[in-house]
């Protein structure tokens, strides 16, 4: 069995009116996903993370509270991937979109982001990153 691990967020913007839309991202092969990548070498999670959150989207980020969740799937027979996201908030939405993976970037609101995610993963994923952050203490 080979074991793969990438690492990514939900990555948000909020503006003056608090008003917070979610990164999505439409990759090349056409499914559309939250920002996430392969760990390099001896990349902490976070690391990794922010690394990739920049190559595919040119975006700065800043890592917010203790959320951390994992998904696991089969990318491919005799394979298993581990998917660790981290809640992260971003100052800007201009983007630069990492042509060789990313074909669009998009920042919506969260439930036009959940309808455009292709898996539920995601989904899961994003709705519990939007709980955290409707409950958080201001």
């Amino acid at each position: 069995m080979i074991y793969e691990k990438s690492c990514g967020a939900v990555v948000f913007y909020e503006d003056d009116r608090s008003l917070r839309r979610y990164l999505v991202l439409k990759m090349q092969k056409g499914h559309f996903s939250l920002c996430k990548g392969h760990v390099e070498g001896a990349e902490t999670e976070q690391e990794t993370a922010r690394r990739e959150i920049f190559e595919e989207t040119a975006l700065k980020v800043e890592f917010t509270g203790d959320f951390r969740e994992t998904i696991q799937y089969s990318p491919y027979t005799g394979a298993m991937k581990t998917v660790v996201f981290f809640l992260a908030r971003t100052e800007s939405t201009e983007t630069i979109a990492q042509e060789a993976e990313v074909a669009e970037i998009f920042f919506l609101p969260v439930s036009e982001a959940l309808e455009l995610l292709t898996y539920e993963s995601d989904r899961d994923i994003l709705r519990k990153a939007d709980t955290v952050l409707e409950n958080r203490k201001e």
